[in-house]
């Protein structure tokens, strides 16, 4: 599971882990100190379907939120002192989605390190086809063909979604390209225009001392 790791620290100086990982059907558990926070962060297409599933090891006297958020900061999905649960919502627009994780322990208790399992789902995956089946009265083989189904849009959607972000990487490349063009032919213009009149203006300076003729 490609994923990657780095400390950044809040403004209540509390230090805030961050682990980017794949929301894809993925589920990890990581642990989390006392005092602190730790955030799942990916980027999400518009309209996409997400759900998880939480649960964190009891320790006494120790509290753990969670909170869900986009990059503009609105909240999707928030909850205090939890232990176990779920939580599910759609991405609004194609956004860097965020779940944090954060640990509040008196300064009297002695902290506990507790563990946090998370498994997080998107797209098909997250997708409740037993319920689907039994408000459509779908039977087991027709279920897991609408599942197959389902799955082969979102795999033509990402294709699809790739083709586009090639599309708009080519377009930004040759702008680029032609702004770099030009700006070299403007440069190149400056370099041999600025020779020619300094040449002009000290000529005319030494014929006005009567130095040369």
């Amino acid at each position: 599971m490609p994923s990657e790791a780095k400390d950044e620290y809040d403004k209540t100086g509390v230090k805030d882990r961050l682990i980017t990982l794949l929301w894809y059907a993925e589920c990890i558990m990581f642990h989390l100190p006392s005092n602190n926070r730790k955030c799942l962060r990916e980027e999400l297409k518009q309209n996409a379907l997400i759900s998880g599933e939480y649960e964190v090891s009891e320790a006494p006297n120790q509290r753990v939120d969670y909170v869900v958020t986009d990059s503009n900061g609105h909240i999707f999905s928030q909850k205090e002192n939890i232990s176990k649960g779920k939580f599910s919502f759609i991405s609004e627009t194609f956004d860097m989605f965020e779940i944090c994780f954060i640990s509040k322990v008196a300064t009297n208790v002695r902290p506990i390190i507790q563990e946090v399992t998370l498994d997080v789902k998107t797209g098909v995956e997250a997708k409740s086809y037993e319920g689907i089946g039994e408000a459509a009265k779908l039977k087991p083989m027709e279920l897991e063909l609408k599942r197959l189904e389902d799955l082969t849009d979102s795999i033509v959607q990402d294709f699809a979604d790739m083709k586009k972000r090639e599309e708009e990487l080519r377009n930004t490349n040759e702008s680029t390209n032609n702004r770099v063009f030009y700006l070299s032919i403007f440069s190149i213009f400056i370099l041999l225009a600025l020779p020619a009149w300094q040449m002009l203006y000290l000529r005319q300076y030494f014929k006005s001392k009567k130095l040369i003729e």
